[in-house]
């Protein structure tokens, strides 16, 4: 319904599928329990054009639309939630900021690199004491003559360590003030900017996460996104396509965990029969089954809507909100399929349900959607 060019969309979904299937699930595991951020694997990403999905050509980038990515998120997240979450949060954020607000020397500038993946992007708002609230925030930017003077820390930032670049929205302006706020982008070798210790998370491993420090670190005004005081408002639009592609990750990590549960049954007998020749089991399953598919329509449909220029915030929390719940109901159920075996490391059921957790708090809390949706059905009054 919402795939406009069928023939070019299977053709990207076998890309990512083989990708996936030869880079990605032989290491799984083992990046996992080490909680190794595999830096190669996102450097063959870019070259396969999928670090720069939305990014035009002219950029470097693959110069695809939001149906697109959705379908590269759900096959790499089927796989592996946490590869699906560093790629989402590369493309949506740190990329898509520059690609949607820079001016065009910034945009040449730093465009070509993360398409490619040459460089690692990271997005910083969230701050230990202002996650929720991001308006909250007292990471502050002073001006110092042609430069600004940043001083404070991001909380949870996905890339800290990695990435090559940053942009952050620091306070330029009063707190609780939207328009004192402002973007900049940060490069990694900036004096006064620093990552702090890898955070050791109950999922998604494999995705880096970490803090960011600013100590006096001075950036020049060249490096401000926009205008000054803009930074809150091109975050929160810049977060209305971002929550499709956590939606996007959290269908990929769904349907993980529903083949997976749905092989499963087919295979294991108790009582002289497969399992899921017991109704408990098959409609345990066909309930899984609608939530995906369910979750794929809101998804995208939320997408369509972006791809054409129409306001996606309604749809794009109800897809958020939807699949990132249905992410976590589809994988627990998964993990009671396989039974003791689903509590156990050998088998894939209980990455999906540690992974899919996340999927509820990361960019934008289930709250904060709902909060997004009462506001836009309000309107249709």
């Amino acid at each position: 319904m919402f795939i406009e060019n069928k023939q070019q969309m299977d053709m990207i979904r076998q890309s990512a599928r083989d990708f996936a299937q030869h880079h990605i699930k032989p290491y799984v595991m083992e990046w996992d329990e080490a909680q190794i951020f595999p830096i190669e694997v996102f450097k063959k990403l870019g070259e396969h054009g999928f670090m720069g999905v939305i990014v035009p050509e002219e950029y470097g980038g693959s110069g695809l639309g939001y149906q697109e990515y959705i379908t590269v998120l759900d096959e790499i997240s089927k796989v592996c939630g946490s590869i699906g979450l560093s790629v989402a949060a590369h493309n949506s954020l740190c990329t898509n900021h520059i690609l949607s607000f820079a001016n065009e020397d910034q945009k040449r500038r730093y465009l070509p690199k993360l398409a490619t993946a040459e460089w690692i992007g990271a997005w910083g708002l969230t701050e230990t004491g202002s996650g929720s609230d991001a308006g909250g925030m007292t990471t502050f930017a002073e001006r110092d003559g042609d430069y600004y003077v940043l001083n404070g820390s991001k909380n949870f930032i996905t890339h800290a360590i990695s990435s090559s670049v940053a942009v952050v929205i620091a306070r330029t302006g009063e707190k609780g003030d939207k328009k004192g706020m402002s973007a900049f982008i940060v490069e990694k070798d900036t004096p006064g900017f620093t990552a702090g210790k890898k955070e050791n998370k109950l999922g998604m491993r494999a995705s880096e996460t970490a803090c960011l420090f600013f100590d006096n670190c001075r950036i020049h005004r060249d490096q401000l996104i926009g205008e000054e005081g803009q930074g809150f408002v091109q975050a929160l639009k810049l977060l209305d396509g971002g929550r499709i592609s956590i939606a996007a990750l959290s269908l990929g990590i769904a349907r993980g965990a529903y083949e997976c549960a749905l092989k499963y049954a087919h295979e294991r007998e108790q009582f002289g029969k497969k399992i899921y020749d017991f109704q408990a089991v098959s409609f345990a399953l066909a309930d899984m089954a609608t939530q995906v598919e369910a979750s794929e329509l809101l998804t995208r449909q939320a997408g369509y809507l972006k791809d054409h220029g129409e306001r996606v915030s309604k749809i794009g929390a109800m897809a958020k909100l939807y699949a990132s719940e249905a992410a976590v109901s589809v994988s627990n159920e998964a993990v009671q399929i396989f039974g003791g075996y689903g509590f156990t490391k050998d088998y894939p059921a209980e990455k999906f349900f540690r992974d899919a957790k996340l999927c509820t708090i990361g960019e934008g809390t289930s709250s904060i959607q709902k909060m997004v949706i009462a506001r836009e059905i309000e309107k249709d009054i």
